[in-house]
Order: structure tokens, then sequence, then C-alpha cells
């Protein structure tokens, strides 16, 4: 299954939130920090503690997209 000309160009291009789509950014952020500072006092060090940071990091990014990727938040 191909992507189309405007899924494509949907997907790679810049999308400015609105007012709306920046305060659901903000919420983002400050719930991912609170779990990220919840991991990082309550895990020992290790690669699973290093996995599981760079998983929330993709997390928060495709929450992210799917917020900046909505038309009812640009």
């Amino acid at each position: 299954m191909g992507l189309t000309i405007n899924e494509i160009q949907d997907r790679f291009s810049y999308h400015a939130p609105s007012e709306k789509g920046a305060q659901k950014h903000k919420r983002l952020t400050q719930e991912f920090i609170i779990l990220a500072e919840a991991i990082e006092s309550t895990c020992p060090d290790g690669r699973e503690k290093a996995l599981v940071m760079t998983k929330l990091e993709e997390a928060k990014m495709w929450a992210s997209a799917a917020v900046a990727r909505n038309p009812e938040t640009r």
C-alpha cells in the first residue's frame, strides 16, 4: 500500500499548532516529564532503564505528532 502525495506532504510538513494544539502539547510534555522523573527515581541504572527512557521519548514524539497532524489542533 503506497502513500498518496497528500499523505507524504502531510507527514513531512510542519504543522503549526493552534492555541488548542499548543495547550495539548504543553499538557503532554508535563505528563511525560512526570513519568520520566518517576522512572529515573525508581528504576536502577542499566540497559532496561535506558530502553524505557528511549521508548518514552518515542511515545512522546508520536503523541505530539498525533496532536500536530490533527486538523482540529492546527
